[in-house]
């Protein structure tokens, strides 16, 4: 075990047992080891993190609140399938908030924040085939740049996306694990013409990052 993963192995056991239980069912479903469509049991759970039933309970609800998963009476817990329509509403409304943001940061001269470049040095650092991480620095990189016009109930709006952000992302880059590059590339070319308050090239950037990959959309659930 690397010590970030002892760290974070403590941290997790400092927190309160309905969050270590959400975290721990949210973490398998990004990964993908509860798979859509497939069914979580609160046993199952309450013996693998040996804790009482309750939490679990309190974490399932959370869950389907952030769309995770369905409670269905008397069957348990669904794990919700990303469907191709969802992959498209996410994206046109990641388009029009990000948008919105690019527009005044560049017509206001709104310097960009140190944060963004910082994300992209870790991710640079980071392994490639570590999806879940990736996927988290990816969302936070996008948000910064987002909270940057000071608009807050903006920003609480952008960050009610995010279990849908990190499910949609997770499922993306597991189908076309190629995107890593481009993205990389193209969250470079983002910051570069933000520096410079080109609002055209960096809306064009935005168009064309935030653009539904049609092998990938192919194979989502309608």
């Amino acid at each position: 075990m690397t010590m970030t993963e002892r760290d974070e192995t403590t941290a997790s056991r400092s927190k309160p047992t309905r969050e270590r239980v959400y975290l721990y069912v949210r973490e398998q479903i990004l990964r993908g080891r509860f798979p859509g469509g497939s069914f979580v049991e609160e046993e199952e759970i309450s013996s693998a993190l040996g804790v009482s039933r309750t939490p679990v309970r309190e974490a399932f609800h959370r869950l389907e609140a952030e769309r995770f998963i369905d409670l269905l009476p008397r069957r348990g817990a669904l794990v919700r399938q990303v469907t191709a329509q969802e992959l498209l509403d996410l994206y046109e409304v990641r388009r029009m908030i990000e948008g919105h943001a690019i527009s005044r940061i560049c017509r206001e001269e709104i310097p960009l924040p140190a944060d963004m470049q910082a994300i992209l040095d870790e991710l640079e650092r980071m392994p490639q085939d570590d999806y879940f991480n990736r996927v988290e620095l990816n969302r936070q990189f996008h948000f910064v740049m987002v909270a940057a016009v000071g608009n807050i109930v903006l920003s609480e709006l952008y960050q009610s996306l995010g279990a849908r952000q990190q499910r949609v992302a997770m499922t993306a880059i597991h189908t076309d694990p190629t995107r890593i590059a481009r993205i990389s590339r193209e969250h470079h070319a983002l910051i570069a013409a933000l520096a410079e308050w080109d609002e055209e090239k960096a809306l064009a950037i935005l168009e064309q990052h935030l653009r539904p990959i049609v092998g990938v959309v192919s194979r989502l659930p309608d």
